[in-house]
C-alpha cells in the first residue's frame, strides 16, 4: 500500500510547536509578547545561534534586539516603565526564545529574574515601612538602568552547598561607611562577558556567626575596582552563556546598590519557591524545538538539506515520534500547571509540583533530544543543523543550581515522607 502523500508544509504557528499549546488561556498581552519572542527567535536568534555556539561568544546582537524591542524591561512593573510581565508571562516568553537559542534564553533568565524578583515578586513580601521606602528608591535606580539598556546577571554558584540553599554563601559583604566591602568568588557566572551589573548573592559578615538569613542581594557594577573576571570558557553546551568566574577582592559597593533590603531575600526564597523555577522555561523551549525538528525532518521540511526526503512512512519513525509526543505533552502539562500554582506561600502540593516540574522539564529536554537523534539518524547530527546543539545544550539543565535534578529528588522525597516539624529519633 502506498503511503499517503501531501505536499503541504506545516504552518509556522502550529500549536503543537508552541509553548502553551492550543488550549492554555493567554491574555491578549501575553499573546503579543510571545508573538514578539517568536518573531525575534525565528528571524534573528536562530540564524545566529550556531555561531555563538561554535565560538563560545556571548549573543550581544540578540541582546541588542531585545533592547530595541523593549524585552529587557519585560519584568519591570508597568508603573516603572516596563512591560509588567509576571512569572507566567516571563516563562512563556523565555521558553519561546529557548526554542531558537538556548544560550540567549538561559542568560535572559538571569537578567529578567533580577527585575522580576525585585519587582512584582517583592510586593508579596513583608517589609517594614522603612524597608519598603528603601526598596522603592533602590528599585527606581535599577529599573531605570535596565530601561536605558543595562543588562543584569545573577551569579549563584560557588562550588559549595550555598547555592543549593544548604549553607550560607561564602562570598561575604562587610558593612563599611556608605555601603559594603565584598570578598569572595563565584563560578559559572553566566553573562560574565555581557552583564553591566552582577546581582550578587552573598552573606553579610556578622563575625563568627553566619546564617542563610544574612543573605544579601546586591548589584555589583562590572567596572567596580577589585572585581576580576577570570578563567577560560569552553564547555560542552550552553556555550554562548560565557559563564566565567568572578573574583571579588575588597570590592566597594554603595548601599543603594542593594536589590532587596537586608534579610528580605531569605524571606523570598522561603515563601516564593517558584522563583527558582525560572531556569526551566529555557529547557521547555528546547523540548518543543527537538520535537518540532523531528516532525519536520521526517516530513522532509528542513531547509538546507538539498532535495526533500520524507522518512515518515517507516513504522519505527512513527513509533519514536509518538513517544516523543507523549513526553512533550507530559512535560508541557506539568510546566503549565506549575505556572498556574505560582504564588507567595503556596501549599505543600504546589511546592512539590514545582520541584516535580523542574525535574521533569530538565530531564525530558535531554531525553527528547536523544530520541530525536535516534529517529532522525546520523545526518541530523551535522553542525549545520540545530539538533546537535540542542542535544548538548539540553545536557546542562539537570546540573543547574539552585534546583538541580538531584536536589529536586532529595527535596521531593523528604516532603513526601515528612510533615512540618517531624523528625526521626
Amino acid at each position: 500500500m502506498n503511503a499517503p502523500h501531501s505536499s503541504s508544509a506545516l504552518a509556522v504557528d502550529d500549536p503543537r510547536f508552541s509553548i502553551a499549546g492550543s488550549n492554555y488561556p493567554l491574555t491578549d498581552e501575553q499573546r503579543e509578547l510571545v508573538g514578539l519572542a517568536e518573531q525575534l527567535g525565528r528571524e534573528r536568534f536562530a540564524p545566529r545561534a550556531a555561531q555563538y555556539d561554535r565560538e563560545a561568544t556571548f549573543p550581544f546582537e540578540n541582546y541588542d534586539d531585545m533592547r530595541t524591542s523593549g524585552l529587557l524591561g519585560l519584568c519591570i512593573p508597568k508603573q516603572a516603565g516596563g512591560l509588567g510581565a509576571d512569572l507566567r508571562t516571563y516563562s512563556l516568553v523565555s521558553a519561546t526564545i529557548g526554542k531558537y537559542c538556548g544560550a540567549t534564553a538561559l542568560t535572559f533568565n538571569m537578567h529578567a529574574c533580577t527585575t522580576l524578583w525585585t519587582g512584582l515578586l517583592s510586593e508579596d513580601l513583608d517589609m517594614t515601612a522603612a524597608e519598603r521606602e528603601e526598596h522603592r528608591a533602590n528599585q527606581q535606580l535599577h529599573f531605570k538602568r535596565v530601561l536605558n539598556g543595562a543588562v543584569y546577571a545573577q551569579p549563584f554558584s560557588e562550588g559549595s552547598a550555598a547555592a543549593a540553599g544548604k549553607a550560607p554563601f561564602g562570598t561575604v559583604a562587610s558593612r563599611v561607611d556608605g555601603g559594603w566591602l565584598i570578598n569572595g568568588k563565584k563560578i559559572f557566572a553566566s553573562l560574565a562577558d555581557g552583564a553591566d551589573y552582577f546581582g550578587l548573592l552573598c552573606t553579610e559578615d556578622r563575625g563568627d556567626s553566619r546564617s542563610m538569613r544574612d543573605t544579601l542581594y546586591i548589584a555589583v557594577p562590572r567596572n567596580a575596582p577589585g572585581l576580576s573576571i577570570v578563567g577560560d570558557w569552553d564547555p560542552l553546551g550552553m556555550r554562548g552563556t560565557v559563564s566565567r568566574n568572578l573574583v571579588f577582592k575588597d570590592v566597594f559597593v554603595a548601599a543603594n546598590e542593594q536589590l532587596m533590603p537586608r534579610g528580605v531575600y531569605f524571606q523570598a526564597a522561603s515563601r516564593w519557591p517558584h522563583m527558582f523555577t525560572t531556569l526551566s522555561p529555557t529547557y521547555m523551549g528546547i523540548t518543543v524545538a527537538a520535537y518540532e525538528f523531528t516532525v519536520k525532518y521526517l516530513r522532509g521540511e528542513i531547509e538546507g538539506m538539498g532535495p526533500p526526503v520524507k522518512r515518515r512512512m517507516f513504522p519505527t519513525k512513527q513509533i519514536t515520534t509518538a513517544e516523543m509526543h507523549i513526553k512533550l505533552e507530559q512535560a508541557r502539562a506539568l510546566f503549565l500547571r506549575m505556572l498556574d500554582d505560582a504564588r507567595v506561600d503556596p501549599p505543600k502540593d504546589a511546592r512539590m509540583r514545582a520541584l516535580a516540574s523542574q525535574f521533569t522539564v530538565m530531564e525530558t529536554a535531554q531525553d527528547m533530544c536523544r530520541l530525536a537523534i535516534r529517529t532522525c539518524g546520523g545526518q541530523s547530527m551535522l553542525k549545520s543543523l540545530p539538533l546537535e546543539r540542542m542535544y548538548r545544550d539540553a545536557r546542562c539543565g539537570s546540573l543547574m543550581l539552585p534546583w538541580t535534578a538531584e536536589l529536586c529528588l532529595d527535596r521531593l522525597g523528604r516532603e513526601a515522607l515528612y510533615e512540618s516539624g517531624e523528625q526521626d529519633d
